[in-house]
């Protein structure tokens, strides 16, 4: 990688929202990327509602679902906007509070592993389960998710996974207006990492 990195876990193409709902990861562990979809108001894209979400700040009277989710504490590393636009709201370093009750196969470990927040990077992409994400969006996917498997060795292609295939009985996200295939496919052929 050929562009300046600041110190840390901050990604320079991306907008820094500092979001207070993270911790230290108890290990040193980032080999995991987990993708998720978000959408505030459910089925909306645009405005600052999902930045207000990962900050605290949520507005409870601007719609009634806010008042539903107002009183949680989550964040996500990185958000990508419909147009490609990347906002992060925690250092990867750090533990984002992004996975929820969840478990995993960890083929390297031959093991099922629990805590993912631990030890994995969260990805939220503006969208839901129906509408197509963006060629934009993959666009900065993939350089998020090659510039995080530079920084971190354990992360690769393999790693990758949903929050749907984490938590099952109760995510859906990214969903299947995701496209595994067209993903894969670009992240493999990037030259970048």
């Amino acid at each position: 990688m050929n562009e300046k990195q600041p110190p840390g876990g901050w990604w320079n193409s991306a907008r820094q929202v500092v979001s207070p709902n993270f911790d230290a990861r108890p290990t040193h562990d980032v080999s995991l990327l987990l993708l998720h979809a978000i959408s505030l108001p459910p089925g909306e894209f645009s405005g600052d509602a999902i930045e207000a979400f990962f900050t605290n700040q949520l507005a409870v009277d601007e719609h009634p679902f806010f008042a539903e989710i107002a009183h949680l504490r989550v964040s996500a590393h990185l958000l990508i906007r419909r147009d490609g636009e990347c906002v992060q709201f925690v250092d990867t370093d750090q533990r984002a509070w992004h996975a929820g009750r969840s478990y995993w196969w960890d083929a390297h470990h031959v093991k099922w592993r629990t805590a993912l927040n631990d030890f994995s990077v969260g990805i939220e992409l503006e969208g839901d389960d129906i509408t197509p994400y963006t060629r934009a969006q993959y666009d900065a996917l993939v350089k998020a998710a090659a510039w995080l498997m530079a920084k971190y060795p354990q992360l690769n292609i393999n790693r990758i996974t949903s929050h749907a295939q984490v938590a099952p009985l109760r995510k859906t996200d990214p969903g299947p207006a995701f496209d595994w295939a067209y993903f894969r496919q670009r992240l493999a052929s990037n030259a970048v990492y």
